[in-house]
């Protein structure tokens, strides 16, 4: 029996990889043209459990882990772990975010220059999580396809499907908010991609702000992805200007030389999430639905879509 695959963003791509390796037949639709049809593709690639703690429960941080060592076998993953800062009078905002984490430790202004040169001189404390990592999301779901195609299973775009209309065949219902699950709502954030030459970093840098708190994460060739706002909305169109000066000026906040940068794209998606920001697997009449990664994605899909694959090879109940 084939398993159909609804959604080929990051709960669906992980999803069916775990179903095709596990030796099922397996073809994901993606309503789509490409792969940038998803709020994957405009994802910021942290993987980081231990920050998202801060805002998050606890409960994200074994998983998020577990995620770290199953991206490692898919996708190039930099251990670099990852940089919380904030400007000497947001010092207060720093200590709160220290109290609500683990795992880090605390770095003086000479330490944090010598980890990250660029930012020597401009920040007089920091918080370094040096078992996080970071991943291009953008390599990362087109790995996800190669491997799949490779053990057999098929990627199909534009292939708009409702799970009702596959009759009695199995189905991974990993369409983000058209996903079969009460309580979604949408949270939709947006960001930025710039090159900047005269900036340099290896990992994510986490800028705490009272008003435009951003992360920014490297990528290659001096390009670095800015992000992200959370605002709940049901708004699908593009960016804001309003979004895109904060986030533009709050990457000036931390390096100035963020002024001269090229701004490559811009972009806004809408993230399934629901009441308690976590994502959950539910059974459904012909399979699964996979939702609610909010802004977990990359860091919550490994763990969840292996619940998922177990309930359609029959193997356990949903958590």
């Amino acid at each position: 029996m084939t398993i159909h695959v609804l959604g080929a963003g990051v709960a669906g791509l992980t999803t069916a990889l775990r179903l095709v390796e596990a030796g099922s037949d397996v073809v994901v639709h993606e309503r789509g043209a490409d792969l940038g049809a998803s709020a994957s593709w405009l994802a910021g690639g942290m993987l980081a459990p231990f920050c998202e703690a801060s805002v998050a429960d606890r409960s994200v941080i074994v998983p998020g882990l577990e995620g770290i060592g199953f991206w490692k076998g898919v996708t190039d993953v930099r251990m670099n772990g990852t940089l919380v800062i904030a400007s000497g009078r947001d010092a207060a905002d720093l200590n709160q975010f220290a109290a609500r984490t683990q795992a880090h430790r605390w770095l003086d202004a000479e330490e944090l220059s010598a980890l990250e040169p660029d930012l020597g001189g401009r920040f007089p404390r920091a918080l370094f999580f040096d078992g996080e990592a970071h991943l291009d999301p953008r390599r990362a779901l087109n790995d996800l396809c190669r491997r799949i195609e490779a053990a057999g299973g098929r990627v199909c775009f534009r292939s708009a499907v409702d799970p009702s209309g596959l009759g009695g065949e199995r189905v991974a219902d990993c369409r983000g908010l058209a996903a079969a699950m009460p309580r979604l709502r949408s949270v939709r954030g947006e960001m930025a991609i710039v090159r900047c030459p005269d900036v340099h970093l290896k990992r994510p840098v986490r800028l705490l702000h009272p008003r435009w708190p951003i992360y920014v994460v490297p990528r290659d060739d001096h390009v670095f992805m800015i992000g992200a706002t959370m605002v709940e909305s049901e708004a699908a169109g593009g960016i804001t200007l309003r979004s895109a000066v904060e986030l533009l000026t709050a990457a000036f906040a931390l390096h100035p030389a963020f002024a001269e940068a090229e701004v490559l794209e811009v972009g806004s998606g809408r993230r399934p999430a629901l009441p308690d920001n976590l994502p959950r697997v539910d059974r459904t009449e012909n399979g699964v639905a996979f939702s609610g990664l909010y802004r977990h994605g990359f860091l919550l899909s490994p763990a969840f879509s292996k619940i998922a694959a177990d309930i359609l090879v029959g193997a356990k109940e949903p958590a």
